[in-house]
């Protein structure tokens, strides 16, 4: 089992910056690949970005390329998402995924999910 846990949500306005963090624990050492997903109300969940666990390339969706960056630190099992130039499109509940082998943009690919984190931006 792997246990994620986001944090860092909040309310901003439009053109700020926050940061997501997700923090795992449990048998992180089986996790491929870590991603964020995102859903907005009435809409479904929709992919924002993954990264390989051991070092490698980086997905986006095209949404959020160029403003959004997606990170890892190994030894402290966390994995953050940079969001800049923050748009009102940006309003959803952000979820952090982990998939145990070659999870990359659906969410069907991945194994385990943590609770949520609201990011709302107002215009």
């Amino acid at each position: 089992q792997v246990q994620l846990v986001e944090s860092g949500g909040g309310l901003v306005q439009t053109g700020d910056s926050l940061r997501l963090s997700c923090a795992a624990s449990g048998r992180t050492r089986s996790v491929d690949v870590m991603g964020w997903f995102r859903q907005a109300p009435g809409k479904e969940r929709e992919f924002v970005a993954s990264i390989s666990w051991a070092g490698g390339p980086t997905y986006y969706a095209d949404s959020v390329k160029g403003r959004f960056t997606i990170s890892r630190d190994n030894a402290k099992k966390t994995m953050s998402l940079q969001m800049n130039s923050l748009e009102a499109e940006d309003t959803a509940v952000y979820y952090c995924a982990a998939s145990l082998g070659y999870g990359r943009t659906m969410a069907s690919e991945y194994n385990y999910w943590g609770q949520g984190t609201q990011v709302s931006v107002s215009s």
